[in-house]
């Protein structure tokens, strides 16, 4: 799929699921816990905590039960850890278009904000961003209008397209507003996989991508 860009264009990225795969943050706080707490045998302590979330159990209450962490101590760590991630084949490559071609690149992401700036800076895309907004900092989530008028304010230019994966809560509101979208479609790994209760026409996206190889910037 080919898009056109140049400088009056904005292109908004949604950040879990779209830029690097949400797993890998939970694995990465996972392997630090793991690794504080088992450094000899680290690997097999990860594997039980991480089977506990794989099968829905609670591996937080497992892990302060066992070790006699405070519960909330332990989700501060998970909020505010360094995480180990690494954006999808092609992210940083298809920010570097579309920066060739003078448009603008802006995040809309739900989280808060330490969190997520802790992983857009793990991935190593900051420079490229214009603009991120911040569901803890502008009071309400997605798929509420305000989050998106925050960028069309932030621009004021002709064009946004939104590129995200989540159809409950990505596509619904930009498509209104007249914006176009892109899902980039979820490959057995993404953190929601709720897609099959979204599929009305009001719900949809304007077009499909299965890798960011597939985005032709021009």
């Amino acid at each position: 799929m080919d898009i056109k860009v140049d400088e009056n264009t904005v292109i908004v990225f949604d950040l879990d699921d779209t830029l690097y795969n949400e797993i890998d943050y939970l694995k990465s706080a996972y392997k630090e816990f793991a690794k504080e707490l088992e450094p000899n045998a680290w690997q097999q302590f990860f594997a039980r905590i991480f089977s506990l979330y794989r099968n829905k159990l609670d591996a937080f209450e497992y892990i302060s039960t066992r070790y006699k962490v405070p519960k909330p101590e332990l989700v501060s760590k998970y909020r505010n850890h360094i995480p180990h991630i690494r954006p999808f084949e092609g992210v940083l490559e298809t920010f570097q278009k579309i920066k060739d071609k003078k448009a603008k690149i802006a995040i809309i992401t739900d989280g808060r904000k330490a969190t997520q700036m802790n992983k857009i800076e793990a991935l190593g895309i900051i420079a490229f961003i214009d603009y991120i907004v911040i569901s803890e900092e502008i009071g309400s989530e997605k798929p509420n209008e305000g989050n998106f008028k925050a960028v069309e304010e932030k621009f004021n230019l002709d064009s946004y397209l939104y590129i995200a994966d989540n159809y409950k809560k990505d596509f619904i509101t930009p498509k209104r507003m007249g914006w176009q979208t892109i899902a980039l479609m979820d490959h057995g790994l993404n953190i929601h996989s709720n897609a099959h209760a979204y599929l009305k026409q009001e719900y949809l996206p304007h077009g499909y991508i299965s890798s960011f190889s597939e985005l032709g910037v021009s």
